[in-house]
This record gives C-alpha cells, structure tokens and sequence, in this order.
C-alpha cells in the first residue's frame, strides 16, 4: 500500500512537524481554555497526521493532504504566541524573568512523553519503526537531531521538536538581556525584522548554492535549508511579536483583531501563493519567501481566532478541544500506528477507507492513551507546584 511520492519545495518524504506547538494545559477541566487557539491547536495537528498518512499510502481525493506541513509553522507561531507571553507578561508587570521556574514547568510539559517515545523508538526492532535508520540517540537527548537531518529515518519529524526546544532554551536568556540592554520599543520593532529577514535571505543563498551545485537536489535541500533552526525561526518569531503587540501595544492589538473580518482574505492568498511556489521545486523565491509567508498567515489566523469580533472566542467547535488536549502526544506518537496500518491493510487487502479509518482510530488511540498514562500526571504536578508557588507569594 506504500506509495512513492515526489517531493515538491516544501514536502519531503519522512518527516513533518508537527507539532506539537506544546500548548499550555490546564488540567482542570474548562479552565482557561481560548475556542479559537484550540481550533488552530486542533487544525495543526490535524494536517500533520493527514500529511504523514499520504506519505504511507493513505491519500485523500484529490492528493488534498499534501500541503499538510503548513500544521508545523501553525504550530510554532502558536509556540511563539503563547510561550512568548509568558515570559512577556512578567516583564511587563515589572517582575524578573523566573528563568530556573520557566525550565522547570517546560521540563515537566516537554520531557516526560518526549523520552518515553524516544526511548520506545530506540528500543523497538528496526522492522517494527516507520523507517529502519535512526539517528544516534544522544542526538534526541540533546536536541540536535533537526542539525544535518535527512529524510528517510525513523522519529524524524522530532526536528520540529528540538527547534522548539532550543527556543525555549534562549527565550528567556534573550529577553532577559533586551530589558537590561535594550530600549523596548526599539527591540519591539527592529529586532524581528531582522530576524525574519535573516530567514529570508539565509534561505534563498542556501538554496542558490544548493542548486548550483547539486540542481534539484531535495536531499541537500532538507539538510540546510528545511530542519536547521537557523532557517525556521519565522513562525516562532511571528508568534511572539503579536504576544508583544497584545501586551505592550494593546491599542495596536485591538487595531488587528478588529479586522479580523477581513484580513483573513490576504492571508489564505499569501498562503495560496507560498503552496503554488511549493509546487515549483527548491527555488531561491519559494524556499526564501515561502516559509516567511505561511507563517504571516498562520499569525493572521491567530489574530482572527482571538478576535472578539469572529465567533472563535466564543464558540467551541465540537472536538477541537480534546484534539488539542492531546495533540502533542499524537504528534508525538502518530507515524508508528500509521505505519503498523500500513503494514496490515497491505497483508489484508484492506479498501483505502477501511485502512484510512483505522489508521486515524489507531493514531487517536495511541495518542490518548500517551497523554493520559504519561503527559497528563507529569502537568497536574506542575500544575499543583504552580498552585502552591501563588498561594505562598500571596502568604509573602
């Protein structure tokens, strides 16, 4: 049932983010909880899993899935979105950056089913994974297995994992030296333009040399210009300058989500535009401005989830939420089931829906039951330590 499928700019043939975003938990039933940002949480990891089904032989009509790795960029700008304003929020009220508790509560949402699944994959039979070639496994230990990645090697959509690892690492670190270093407003304004423009410009010279010595070389491509960090910081970057826009320029952010009826229009015509650039091969325009414009749409659709103005903070849409309750643990889990489907509905002759409904049944099924034996009792002890912290500050 496995098919062969030929990448285009952006898709390649083993791995996606997905995503895991890591959205922020709370395990309290309903507390807390944004309808909008759980209905892009739950589209996200919705066009991963569909993404990565195709690529095993579960194709939709039409090949609809095959710009399912949007979900990945839609991912980090709601990482950038909703890590950033935290740390922003503090510094905003005039509070230190709690850099050693900010470790910790990450540590306690990323680590515990991450290294259960890095584990699992170690420790599995080489025919048992998605691909046979693994990556050394200290390179998931560190967070550097996105550094020279190739497709075609088993837990490799973790790369999307480490870059948000390590932005979680130098988050902090960074804005720790802004407030200390830097006038605000001129960060504010200054220090993400260039930072997208590095990823514009890095990008199209990376891909220029790449196809002048190599041509239409997708391996060389996924190696220096699709998994290193340097090269996909747009969507993480996006994501917390409108979390700086919304805490330091609340005039500003009413501006935006004001018109959220009707900016979502140039956003799905410049994602149009980046998907027909995708279809074009590994070109120094699509690999330099392509990414840059999805993740500007990603962000106009955060800015339209949270708008009072659309009906997303208002109304949940059935199912979003259990979707993003458990979207990292699906993100994390979801290539194996997929492949294990895969593997019977070829021995058994299964039609495509038959195979396509298990597949999803089993992904949803693994998922779940990551997030409830493993993810979920590691967030309820942050969440308790959270709770004591606040208790004993209003003691203090």
């Amino acid at each position: 049932m496995r098919i062969v499928h030929i990448p285009t700019a952006y898709l390649h043939p083993t791995s996606e983010r997905a995503g895991h975003g890591s959205p922020e938990f709370d395990p309290r039933r309903g507390a807390h909880r944004r309808p909008g940002l759980d209905l892009l949480r739950a589209l996200a990891i919705l066009l991963v899993v569909v993404y990565h089904a195709g690529l095993f032989g579960f194709v939709l009509p039409y090949r609809i899935q095959r710009f399912g790795w949007i979900g990945v960029d839609l991912f980090f700008v709601l990482s950038g979105y909703l890590i950033g304003g935290q740390l922003l929020k503090a510094a905003a009220r005039g509070e230190d950056i709690d850099i050693r508790g900010f470790y910790w509560r990450r540590a306690l949402r990323i680590l515990p089913a991450y290294l259960v699944i890095v584990f699992v994959y170690w420790l599995l039979p080489e025919p048992v994974r998605e691909f046979e070639r693994m990556p050394a496994l200290w390179k998931f230990l560190t967070f550097t297995q996105n550094l020279g990645l190739r497709g075609g090697t088993a837990f490799s959509h973790a790369w999307s994992l480490c870059i948000e690892f390590q932005f979680y690492l130098l988050l902090p670190l960074f804005l720790l030296f802004l407030t200390a270093r830097v006038r605000r407003t001129a960060a504010a304004f200054w220090l993400p333009i260039g930072i997208l423009l590095w990823c514009v410009v890095v990008r199209g010279v990376v891909a220029h040399i790449i196809t002048s010595n190599y041509g239409q070389a997708f391996g060389p491509w996924q190696q220096w210009v699709y998994y290193p960090t340097y090269a996909r910081l747009d969507g993480l970057t996006i994501g917390v300058s409108l979390a700086a826009i919304e805490i330091y320029r609340p005039q500003w952010w009413a501006n935006l989500t004001r018109h959220a009826t009707w900016i979502w229009f140039p956003a799905v015509v410049a994602l149009g535009v980046a998907l027909i650039w995708a279809e074009d091969g590994l070109s120094i325009v699509s690999s330099g401005l392509g990414f840059s414009l999805v993740a500007a749409a990603c962000g106009t659709f955060l800015i339209c989830a949270l708008s009072p103005s659309l009906p997303f903070t208002r109304v949940a849409v059935p199912g979003a939420g259990f979707l993003a309750t458990v979207a990292y643990s699906v993100y994390l889990t979801h290539k194996l089931p997929i492949h294990w489907v895969d593997s019977v509905a070829a021995a058994h002759s299964f039609s495509r829906a038959a195979g396509y409904l298990l597949a999803m049944a089993s992904v949803l099924l693994l998922g779940s039951l990551l997030f409830l034996l493993v993810e979920r009792p590691f967030l309820r002890l942050r969440e308790r330590q959270v709770l004591s912290k606040d208790r004993s500050n209003r003691q203090n």
